[in-house]
């Protein structure tokens, strides 16, 4: 799991209580033990972080479904000098929650953070064709809504801890259109906190900057890892907001800046590159990251025992 946050440190997530951020972030003993702050957006999170409000902050990077969610890495990539420090993986169940009373053939409006309903489409096809669809700034922020306001025909698409804080039924579950659905989430840090020790089974993030947009210098960023053996797990192209057509692209790769084919590479990378800004060195997450991790460090542990034995056989000089 990486560095773990002290009771009573302060963690920043998105609000308010009941968002799939904080289930997300609930997940993690030691960040359900800190000091959680609540903030409207995934921007005043990390803005949170950065001013020094919060230690920590906990956002949402990419989804399944959806892909990334481009507000929080255009913040990580543009505007903020913070590092990802942990991942975490919550596999996503959606429900409609309306006041008690309410039946499916009532609504007439449902509300929730647009990437939720972007995530239910073809079940709102089916089972409410007509509805309109109306934004609210998480999925927790839509129950409150809901529950609090109780306008007449409207449900929440949200969480089952948010139906159950702010006392709405359930009137569907498992909306989402994929089974599989899963967010990514990462825990953020000031840059000056320094990088996680590499784990056994780590994630990098950088950004690369071209110098110039010419034929193959995607080629060319690509060649350093694939010379290395290094292996890619995303790639993003996003506009770098300076000009027309100019583009960065966010690299997610295995490994640790600690580990020298990976400094090899970013050095190489870092030369040739107008720019490459890193996002930090972090465990991965999941059931086999963990045991990666388990078996890298018993890999380690054999591998000293053997190296300390044929040591040990070395003449003394003397």
């Amino acid at each position: 799991m990486g560095e773990r946050v002290a009771p009573g440190q302060r963690v920043a997530f998105l609000g308010p209580a009941g968002t799939f951020t904080e289930e997300a972030l609930r997940s993690e003993s030691d960040l359900a033990a800190a000091r959680l702050l609540p903030e409207r957006s995934f921007a005043q999170v990390l803005a949170a972080v950065d001013d020094g409000r919060a230690d920590y902050g906990f956002v949402a990077l990419e989804n399944a479904i959806e892909g990334s969610v481009v507000a929080t890495l255009d913040q990580l990539v543009f505007e903020r000098d913070l590092l990802i420090i942990r991942e975490v993986l919550l596999p996503v169940t959606q429900h409609l929650l309306a006041a008690p009373g309410t039946a499916l053939g009532d609504i007439e409006a449902v509300v929730s953070f647009p990437v939720a309903t972007a995530q239910c489409r073809a079940w709102l096809a089916a089972h409410l064709p007509d509805v309109d669809e109306r934004a609210a700034t998480s999925t927790s922020e839509a129950v409150r809504y809901v529950a609090t306001e109780r306008p007449a025909g409207t449900a929440a698409i949200g969480t089952a801890l948010a139906g159950e804080l702010y006392g709405l039924e359930v009137l569907a579950s498992g909306i989402e259109d994929h089974d599989h659905n899963v967010t990514r989430f990462a825990l953020v840090a000031p840059a000056a906190a320094g990088v996680p020790a590499p784990s056994g089974h780590d994630k990098t993030t950088v950004v690369c900057f071209q110098a110039a947009d010419r034929p193959g210098s995607l080629h060319g960023i690509l060649g350093q890892f694939s010379a290395r053996d290094i292996n890619l797990v995303k790639l993003e192209s996003r506009p770098t907001k300076r000009a027309l057509g100019e583009y960065c692209f966010i690299v997610d790769f295995e490994g640790h800046v600690a580990d020298e084919v990976v400094a090899d590479c970013l050095r190489d990378l870092h030369v040739t590159l107008r720019e490459v800004k890193f996002l930090g060195s972090y465990p991965a997450a999941g059931e086999p990251g963990e045991t990666r991790r388990r078996d890298a460090h018993q890999a380690w542990a054999a591998a000293d025992a053997w190296i300390d034995a044929i040591r040990r056989c070395v003449h003394d000089p003397a």
